[in-house]
């Protein structure tokens, strides 16, 4: 097939899918690509383009593309002449896949849970999880956090912020950037818990006890956030003392994503449910809730689904659980990303435009800001204000100027988010052939969500891509929307 063929190819089916599919198509409208080919991190496009994917299917893709291990699973189930769907019948195939998730779950709850399969998608795992506690406690309210993201169903969507008619009180979710109470660290989440507890407390809050909190321990729709380890504890200890399941919501968190098998394990809590989907389908459609045995009070046909019993999911999700455990690739993904964020850090050293760097594992966030806010009231913010001071540390999760007005700590000023200039970055990473995707409150968080099995000399080509998008978006390549903090160290910079 020529390049001119080829060509044509890739911009007749493009042109049919802007005439033929639903407005609400996402992904396409920033990634005018047709994907042919894939392996690893690598795809290639019907214009024979070819692109490293951090996107990875939003997280779905732990062992990235056609992973051998993978597609040797899904040939032998094939091979074998077994049924594909079997709605809820036991199977061997469903047998090894549920002993592979046990023995990855977290130690408190692997030795008394239950597992629900549920129709093929996350938002089904949360609408199961929902009824379950709304069965075992009897109550009907939930608790959710702003800035998450459940699902597109009903329940999903009120818990994610939505307009439903599902009864869902919201509550702050604590991070450093943008906090919600204005301090950020410590001192913010212990005003978030502060708040949830007196919510919870007080009789005229307007909030009844509920039948569960529902929350992702590393917010990813929501910008990249992940909670502080003591907040997700004291959580914990809030719904446990008042007998409030705790749902943790792993779906884009888990199977190694950040740097533990599953995120929960970096404060050492255990849930009372996991909603876990993508990643465990090993590409292929697969949902699950797991739950504390004594919370199974449901009765035969209280929760089904036709697509519950997908062989081909299963097996792929069984070697992808085993692959991730037996090679190390959660550790592989705390020590990548913690590299990755290090190098990363310098893009906010270096450019204005890039107002936070955060992330846990290979789950990371850069967050593109307006470094010239003109007039209203953030500007009037910046009286008084230390311009050159910046923490800038690896750890840290600001690079807002620090407020010296107060007496007491600084209070750093987040500038305002600018969801163009990361539409723009995203752009130039296109153009450069690496896909990532946007997130957080205004869309303007450039997310990576590379393979587990990404290599150092892949990370480093991504970086390296993504610091070249940056710096055309600074240099006016394609909109003058962001500018350098420091020219001279841009200008002097050589190989």
């Amino acid at each position: 097939m020529t390049g001119e063929t080829c060509g044509g190819a890739h911009e007749g089916i493009l042109r049919r899918q802007s005439a033929r599919e639903s407005s609400a198509r996402t992904y396409a409208r920033a990634l005018p690509i047709v994907p042919v080919r894939a392996r690893g991190l690598t795809i290639e496009g019907a214009d024979g383009r070819r692109y490293l994917d951090c996107l990875s299917g939003a997280g779905t893709l732990a062992l990235g593309h056609n992973h051998p291990v993978v597609l040797e699973a899904i040939r032998k189930v094939l091979d074998s002449g077994a049924p594909l769907s079997v709605l809820d019948l036991a199977t061997p195939v469903k047998d090894a896949f549920i002993t592979e998730l046990f023995r990855t779950l977290p130690p408190g709850l692997a030795d008394h849970a239950r597992v629900q399969f549920c129709g093929p998608a996350g938002t089904d795992a949360v609408e199961a999880a929902f009824k379950l506690v709304r069965a075992a406690t009897g109550r009907t309210g939930m608790l959710a956090f702003t800035g998450a993201y459940h699902g597109m169903t009903a329940g999903a969507l009120a818990a994610s912020g939505g307009a439903c008619d599902v009864r869902v009180a919201r509550l702050p979710y604590p991070q450093n950037y943008r906090c919600p109470f204005g301090v950020g660290g410590p001192r913010g989440a212990e005003l978030g818990a502060r708040w949830t507890e007196s919510l919870l407390d007080d009789p005229k809050s307007g909030v009844p006890l509920p039948a569960g909190m529902i929350l992702e321990p590393v917010q990813g729709e929501g910008g990249v956030i992940p909670a502080p380890d003591d907040w997700l504890r004291r959580m914990r200890k809030i719904t446990a003392d008042r007998s409030i399941p705790l749902i943790a919501d792993e779906i884009q968190t888990g199977v190694g994503r950040t740097g533990t098998f599953w995120a929960v394990e970096h404060s050492g809590i255990t849930p009372d449910v996991m909603v876990l989907s993508k990643a465990i389908g090993g590409s292929l459609p697969l949902a699950v809730v797991v739950y504390r045995d004594d919370l199974d009070v449901w009765e035969p046909g209280a929760h089904a689904g036709t697509f519950r019993g997908n062989q081909l999911a299963m097996a792929a999700g069984t070697a992808t659980l085993t692959h991730v455990r037996e090679n190390g690739l959660a550790e592989r993904a705390s020590h990548l990303g913690s590299r990755m964020l290090l190098q990363l850090h310098e893009l906010k050293r270096e450019f204005a435009c890039v107002g936070d760097v955060r992330g846990r594992g290979l789950m990371i966030g850069v967050e593109l800001v307006d470094p010239d806010p003109e007039g209203g009231v953030e500007a009037d913010l910046h009286e008084g204000i230390d311009e050159g001071s910046y923490d800038a540390s690896p750890d840290a999760s600001y690079n807002a100027p620090i407020d010296r007005s107060s007496e007491h700590e600084p209070r750093r000023v987040p500038r305002p988010a600018a969801p163009e200039r990361a539409a723009a970055v995203q752009r130039e990473c296109l153009r450069r052939g690496l896909i990532v995707e946007l997130g957080g409150r205004h869309s303007s968080v450039v997310r990576l969500l590379p393979p587990l099995t990404i290599s150092d000399e892949q990370a480093a080509a991504v970086l390296d891509r993504l610091t070249d998008a940056v710096a055309a978006v600074a240099g006016g390549d394609t909109d003058q929307v962001c500018r350098p903090r420091h020219p001279e160290r841009r200008a002097g910079r050589t190989g």
